[in-house]
């Protein structure tokens, strides 16, 4: 049987079976226009800003869904290399035919187990929307810190975004929403606290940050 650190694969594939055809198509509206704002209380913007400030023009995007933060930040240069990781074949797609222009590369893979992608290949790493989709409590997650660190440069950049089941407000609908997305696997997110993110990232980087926007946690690492 699988223990903490080594999740059941159904329970692996769970956290990404919510991201169908279908339902990327109506991502953007669902996530960012009604619970981005409303439940969590972290408008898209904020999230767009994050990408703003750390993204780089040799960047990793794990976790993609539909690839509106990528789509619409501000990625520095003419021709950025992009690399796109999921699990889910569907969201790599949609989100590879949002970014085509950057014709970007795709690699599917668990972010749990090893990368397969060259150690210190890209200079960013963005995760946003993704820890609490991934079975297990954060000091277990806290493997993906670790696979993020091997594929960054020297000076490279990790951010990412986050609910956290405690340590932030959860105002009513924010509750229920956990709760029932928790139950049915789409989030694994109840034993989540922030300052075991704040610990996760400090045991794999020296100079880290976590900020909170509403019921979401907002953070940036830095490789030295």
């Amino acid at each position: 049987m699988p223990g903490p650190e080594q999740p059941s694969p159904r329970a692996v594939e769970a956290g990404q079976a919510l991201y169908s055809r279908s339902f990327l198509r109506v991502y953007d509206t669902v996530v960012y226009r009604i619970n981005s704002p409303l439940t969590w209380r972290c408008p898209k913007a904020r999230l767009v800003a994050l990408y703003d400030r750390h993204v780089s023009g040799r960047h990793l995007d794990v976790g993609v869904a539909s690839g509106v933060l990528l789509d619409e930040c501000r990625l520095p240069g003419p021709a950025p290399e992009l690399t796109l990781m999921d699990l889910n074949p569907h969201s790599l797609a949609a989100a590879s035919r949002r970014l085509r222009r950057y014709r970007p590369r795709l690699h599917r893979g668990d972010v749990l187990r090893p990368w397969g992608l060259p150690d210190g290949s890209v200079d960013s790493v963005g995760m946003v929307h993704l820890l609490h989709c991934l079975p297990g409590s954060l000091p277990g997650k806290a493997v993906v810190f670790e696979h993020a660190r091997r594929v960054l440069r020297p000076g490279g950049t990790l951010f990412g975004a986050t609910i956290p089941g405690s340590g932030v407000r959860h105002n009513r609908s924010a509750r229920l929403q956990l709760a029932l997305a928790n139950r049915r696997g789409i989030m694994s997110n109840r034993l989540d606290r922030l300052a075991d993110l704040d610990a996760a990232l400090g045991s794999v980087f020296a100079d880290h940050q976590v900020a909170v926007a509403g019921s979401v946690a907002l953070f940036w690492a830095r490789t030295s």
